[in-house]
């Protein structure tokens, strides 16, 4: 057995993560012939066989699996140490800030302008997700999410409420009575979102016009008077020609600023959840 090369480990993780050569390459943003080589030096320096090669994929042997814990803590350790480098430094670098699209577009670009201002050394990547990022992993260092998460090693801040509200288009309204209106909404990934759950129930036998997986797309349609949907009120409140209407959605969701407790000592990763707790307060 050899000193494996440290940096080896990513790529195991990152093909354990994936499943295929591609997937990881995509991941670690290599081509995938390198994933395969790098996997292949860190199997000759452990003398130790952790893949199966199949034609859909790569799957972990026994020898494999037992080594993706140990694996997973020399990434947290090595993580930690590269943050607590970046502690010790000035407020600049990268914040990659995950949001789901509807938020990110409607709520947080369009206030972003003072902060960036603030914090000339500071680049934000703004990443609308519909998935949810792992914080364990790094995918983001700072994520807001409607469900606070139970991992150990996050912390979370109640940012805010998000309230719903059923709308149309006025024309839309106007043109025909509550018993033929058509309805707009998520589709089956997403059928259990609370305001989904609500709007099935309010809608009964009637038709479900449109579904998507996106809110914006969703919100749109009700633009175009294609049928009746229940949006959060911080998007549709500027949308043309929309109109709230009976009965009131009672849902309210809590919204949470998560961070990985080392991320969150990095300045300039302090600095941006800090602007961002801001907004909601000024709100």
């Amino acid at each position: 057995m050899q000193n494996p090369d440290w940096d080896d480990l990513r790529f195991f993780l990152a093909l354990c993560d994936a499943g295929t050569l591609s997937g990881a390459a995509r991941a670690t943003g290599v081509e995938h012939t390198t994933v395969a080589r790098r996997v292949d030096a860190l199997e000759t320096a452990l003398g130790a066989h952790l893949f199966d090669r199949f034609p859909k994929g790569w799957s972990l042997t026994a020898a494999g699996t037992a080594l993706v814990p140990y694996a997973r803590t020399l990434e947290d350790g090595m993580h930690a140490l590269l943050n607590a480098a970046r502690g010790a430094s000035e407020v600049a670098g990268v914040v990659r800030v995950s949001a789901p699209p509807a938020l990110a577009a409607c709520l947080l670009a369009p206030r972003l302008r003072g902060p960036l201002a603030r914090l000339p050394g500071v680049e934000i990547d703004l990443r609308a997700e519909a998935r949810t990022s792992d914080l364990m992993r790094r995918q983001a260092d700072i994520a807001l999410r409607f469900a606070r998460p139970t991992s150990p090693g996050l912390v979370a801040k109640l940012l805010t409420h998000v309230d719903y509200a059923l709308y149309a288009h006025v024309d839309y309204v106007a043109s025909r009575a509550p018993a033929h209106w058509e309805f707009l909404g998520y589709d089956e990934l997403q059928r259990d979102a609370p305001q989904q759950e609500w709007l099935d129930k309010l809608r009964g036998a009637r038709r479900h016009a449109l579904r998507s997986n996106d809110l914006l797309t969703l919100l749109q349609a009700a633009v175009a008077g294609c049928g009746v949907g229940v949006f959060p009120r911080y998007a549709a409140a500027g949308a043309p020609g929309l109109v709230v209407l009976a009965p009131p959605c009672p849902v309210r969701r809590k919204l949470w600023l998560v961070m990985h407790d080392d991320v969150r000592r990095s300045p300039h990763v302090r600095a941006v959840a800090d602007e961002i707790i801001a907004m909601f307060e000024q709100e």
